[in-house]
């Protein structure tokens, strides 16, 4: 067993972003760094689904829609940031997609600083 959830996988998605924010520099709109961060994983042969919509039940009813930014490969989903740090809210909710997706990893990908922030969040 690999000895981390989709490992070789995020190490993909963390070098894009990283080739996204040495290009772009850091504290753009979110939106833009997702839009380049797309373009750079596709370009790396990589499968991107943008603003995928997942029902939300409760007790058997449709009680809404889950829209996560980006699902890469059917296996991870990434959010991208631009925050001055991650708090407990951001891995709160990327736990709720994972148990609404049934994916194992979220990335949570911080394009504020020099430096690229990563957050691993596993089910």
């Amino acid at each position: 067993m690999e000895p981390y959830v989709h490992q070789e996988l995020s190490g993909a998605i963390i070098g894009a972003a990283i080739c996204v924010l040495q290009t772009l520099k850091p504290g753009l709109d979110e939106k833009i760094h997702e839009r380049a961060l797309v373009h750079e994983l596709r370009k790396r042969g990589h499968r991107v689904e943008q603003q995928m919509q997942f029902p939300v039940m409760y007790d058997g009813c449709e009680v809404g829609t889950l829209v996560p930014d980006l699902i890469v490969d059917a296996a991870v989903i990434v959010d991208a940031k631009v925050v001055t740090a991650f708090n407990e809210n951001h891995a709160a909710q990327m736990m709720g997609y994972l148990a609404i997706t049934g994916l194992r990893l979220a990335l949570l990908l911080n394009f504020r600083h020099a430096k690229l922030e990563v957050k691993r969040i596993v089910k």
